[in-house]
């Protein structure tokens, strides 16, 4: 079998740089893949850059780009713009998309995996929910463009990867706003009863790096990435309480009443996270483990407890124990 030859984008982002990490370390191959490494502004930790190959480039200058699939055999799309102006989400999310598609076309490359999010379908109660199943109308900047990112990357024949909440060291969206939120509305909403599609970023890295290796993947199709089961909001919000030595909720409000917890002037933002951290969020992702034939090894809490160090550091005004590579992800953009 020929090795697989594997060309990164967002390399040394919070998921990427684990995703090329697990690719460029010694494992239990016999043929290592050969990794290119597309690298914009930052440059991949030093035992990665040792094992691969860097080219210089950026999704918004499509010159820049002239080359970097020759001899690929797989693109793993990970890059993307969360926040920033509309115009520069475009510019990365969609166009900067447009613009590796055409490349890897010309150069001859046809497995396309790429790193969406959730945060594309319409705002609502999703409860173990199937890929196709619910209606697409992201409102953010950031998920509009990826959405249209998406649709290219599906009409090539690849394959979209669609996680919800990523938590792990490097994350600063998902436990930062759990543990604003605590602070804003310290009550129970609903008993903490919503449920929730989770999934560490080591585990995601583990899922995206043996998409990659596979000898195929589905094409043109959408695949939910998190854990098999989902959490209750009671349990994430309890761990996130435990890691940074929080109170935990006292009392109970209902949906409604949360939702009238703050003020009209940024009501807009604070529905948009009401919903995403107290109302369903379930999406069922039975398709990608029977495809990988296998599952997370720990469970959520010992998961997530692994990166309470991190998220204490930074969330505590102290210094954060350190994490590969640099973290792209604006804490108000997930939305």
């Amino acid at each position: 079998m020929a090795v697989p030859r594997i060309l990164i984008t967002g390399g040394t982002g919070f998921v990427g740089t684990r995703v090329a990490a697990l690719l460029a370390s010694d494992g239990p191959r016999t043929d290592p893949p050969e990794l290119r490494l597309l690298a914009h502004r930052a440059r991949p930790e030093p035992l990665v850059a040792a094992r691969v190959e860097v080219r210089a480039g950026s999704l918004t200058d499509p010159v820049s780009l002239r080359g970097v699939c020759d001899g690929v055999d797989t693109v793993l799309h990970l890059a993307s713009q969360v926040g920033g102006d509309a115009g520069l989400c475009r510019a990365v999310n969609d166009a900067g998309t447009a613009a590796l598609l055409a490349e890897a076309e010309r150069a001859g490359v046809r497995r396309i995996v790429q790193l969406s999010t959730t945060a594309v379908y319409r705002d609502g109660r999703h409860l173990r929910a199937r890929e196709g199943e619910l209606p697409l109308g992201p409102t953010s900047a950031t998920s509009v463009s990826r959405l249209a990112g998406e649709r290219r990357v599906l009409a090539a024949g690849g394959l979209v990867v669609r996680p919800h909440l990523v938590y792990g060291p490097g994350d600063v969206w998902v436990v930062p706003a759990l543990a604003e939120f605590l602070t804003e509305l310290p009550h129970w909403v609903d008993g903490g009863r919503a449920l929730m599609s989770v999934i560490g970023v080591d585990d995601l890295a583990r899922v995206l790096a043996a998409l990659a290796l596979r000898a195929s993947v589905p094409r043109g199709e959408v695949l939910h990435a998190s854990r098999p089961d989902p959490v209750r909001a009671r349990e994430l919000i309890t761990a996130t309480a435990g890691a940074l030595n929080l109170p935990l909720p006292a009392g109970e409000v209902t949906y409604a009443q949360a939702g009238a917890w703050r003020s009209t002037l940024d009501a807009p933002c604070w529905q948009r996270r009401l919903s995403l951290l107290a109302r369903d969020h379930w999406y069922d992702t039975s398709r990608l483990w029977r495809l990988l034939g296998t599952v997370p090894g720990r469970s959520f809490a010992a998961d997530f407890a692994a990166g309470a160090d991190w998220y204490r550091g930074r969330l505590s005004g102290g210094r954060p124990a350190p994490v590969s590579g640099p973290t792209r992800t604006a804490v108000a953009a997930r939305s």
